[in-house]
């Protein structure tokens, strides 16, 4: 897929089908977070995959939306640790994997922690370990067709401000 077609076509998927990943493609999310940037190269960056079902309902209770968690069939979680920049290095993590998903095919939505210490107890994260986001992924209920748009289309419907409200100037 087109690089600037598949940033401007992702959309959050909440409803998921009940069909579990497989793990060729979670390891391909993994690679591309693997692969982010990191400020000085520290990757401070680890990761936690959550496919039992038991856990993911109990990690439901500690992010902003519990049913983004209830129905999906996997959920990896970013953690950080040390100063810094490092939940920007997260984040960068974090979009690779969504748009690695988009490209196969399955949808992801981010999920953030409101209740950390609970969320890394269940995560079994170590000491020093801070729970960022838990990133839930699974192929969309509803059939989804990327390529059915062109980039300029997407990003023309997209319910964004318009570039001139957001860039200052050009220097």
């Amino acid at each position: 897929m087109d690089t600037v077609l598949a940033i401007a076509s992702r959309r959050e998927v909440r409803d998921y089908r009940p069909d579990p990943l497989p793990d060729e493609l979670v390891v391909r999310f993994l690679e591309a977070a693997r692969v982010a940037g990191s400020g000085r190269n520290r990757q401070p960056v680890r990761f936690v995959v959550v496919r039992n079902r038991a856990l993911l309902d109990e990690l439901a209770g500690t992010v902003s939306r519990a049913s983004n968690v209830l129905g999906a069939p996997l959920l990896i979680a970013l953690s950080t640790q040390g100063g810094g920049n490092v939940d920007f290095d997260a984040g960068r993590s974090a979009q690779n994997m969504m748009l690695a998903a988009w490209d196969e095919g399955v949808g992801s939505c981010p999920n953030g922690f409101l209740d950390k210490p609970r969320a890394a107890k269940l995560l079994g994260v170590g000491p020093g370990q801070s729970p960022v986001i838990g990133i839930t992924f699974g192929f969309p209920a509803r059939t989804r067709r990327p390529e059915r748009h062109s980039a300029e289309a997407w990003l023309a419907r997209a319910n964004r401000l318009p570039l001139d409200d957001l860039v200052l100037g050009w220097r």
